[in-house]
């Protein structure tokens, strides 16, 4: 699969660009604030409904503007697909694929899967267990259309049992047989969500090993660990262990909502114990283990777009990641840098061709 061109309209600083492809590596360079993020950013959308920074549409319409229109034609199998997203204040997104609507954005996703790398990932390392989550739901639903109802369903039984807790403090009474329904029905979707999980990261881990390894040529040990509180005891037994707790606190404290993945080097929590260099690693090879188990899930190669990827990264670690996503399993790379002399050398060192665009104010050109 392959993006050939996209065509932008109003979208972040963006006026009007349209800009062709090549099937390998193209790489953006320009100033910080030129927009070549952005042009980063629109991708995501076609291909996940959504950006990749900010979850508010409306936000991304050039100030001034009412509405913005992002349109790409990919090659899929072999087969031309054109996909539009629109945008306009007060009003439905529209997204549509070969001039067709969808009923509901779900059922884009996974369709074109995509994997993107950006400094803006250090949250997933720095924030809060939510931030970790997000990164392993991401990558189960591009491959797992059910997972993600399943998801959607899960959350509402959650939003309705935290709302009968609330009500039970307003009111000091409350009907068990309610809450056991409420039980019975976040039990059902979080044991499917959870096995999903679990099989997720069975299958996972070994990816993310082999990553980390080749970056920093096996010389860290580190390790990625999926947390649950179902790994200790039966879902439905959690639930009625914490009610008088949960009464108290308003809300639901155990379930597959408080599930976590532990991040170590050296049996030391990586937020605090690695350096910089060390969890940009992690992250990379977080990634990578997305793209690989994307690609076999769904068959073919997935995009693969690095924003600032050489920013605090050693020049060795660099090379062998260049090298790495330039000469094995992946297709088309997008690239964002600064510095057009850093990314010309990176290339010309590993000897593969590399399609140049400079970004300056909004404005796409072949260098």
């Amino acid at each position: 699969m392959w993006l050939k061109n996209i065509t932008l309209l109003n979208f972040k600083n963006y006026t009007d660009a349209n800009v062709s492809f090549s099937k390998t590596v193209n790489a953006f360079v320009g100033d910080n604030g030129a927009g070549k993020t952005n042009l980063l950013d629109a991708i995501h959308y076609l291909c996940l409904c959504k950006g990749y920074f900010n979850p508010i549409d409306t936000q991304q319409i050039k100030a001034g503007q009412d509405l913005f229109l992002i349109q790409g034609d990919f090659d899929r199998q072999e087969k031309n697909e054109k996909i539009t997203c629109g945008v306009k204040r007060n009003q439905k997104k529209q997204f549509k694929r070969n001039k067709k609507e969808y009923d509901k954005l779900a059922n884009h996703i996974g369709l074109f899967p995509l994997v993107m790398i950006s400094p803006y990932d250090t949250n997933i390392i720095m924030e809060g267990s939510e931030e970790r989550r997000r990164f392993m739901d991401n990558v189960i639903s591009q491959t797992d259309t059910n997972y993600l109802d399943e998801l959607i369903l899960y959350n509402r039984h959650l939003l309705n049992r935290n709302a009968l807790l609330k009500q039970i403090a307003v009111t000091r009474s409350y009907d068990p047989t309610l809450l056991e329904i409420y039980n019975d029905q976040l039990v059902a979707s979080g044991l499917k969500i959870y096995a999903k999980r679990q099989q997720f990261m069975i299958e996972f881990i070994p990816l993310f090993d082999k990553y980390y390894q080749f970056l920093t040529e096996d010389q860290e040990r580190v390790s990625l660990q999926y947390q649950s509180q179902l790994n200790d005891a039966a879902f439905e037994q959690l639930l009625q262990q914490s009610v008088e707790k949960d009464k108290v606190l308003e809300r639901t404290t155990t379930g597959i909502h408080k599930d976590e993945l532990i991040f170590t080097i050296s049996d030391m929590a990586l937020k605090k114990f690695g350096s910089q260099g060390q969890q940009k690693s992690f992250l990379i090879a977080l990634k990578l283990a997305q793209y690989a188990y994307l690609q076999k899930y769904k068959g073919f190669k997935p995009l693969l777009l690095l924003d600032d990827i050489f920013d605090k990264l050693d020049d060795k670690r660099m090379h062998k990641l260049m090298e790495m996503v330039s000469h094995h399993d992946f297709g088309q790379i997008f690239i964002t840098d600064t510095g057009k002399e850093r990314v010309l050398a990176v290339f010309n060192k590993i000897q593969v061709p590399v399609t140049l665009f400079e970004v300056n104010n909004g404005a796409i050109n072949h260098a």
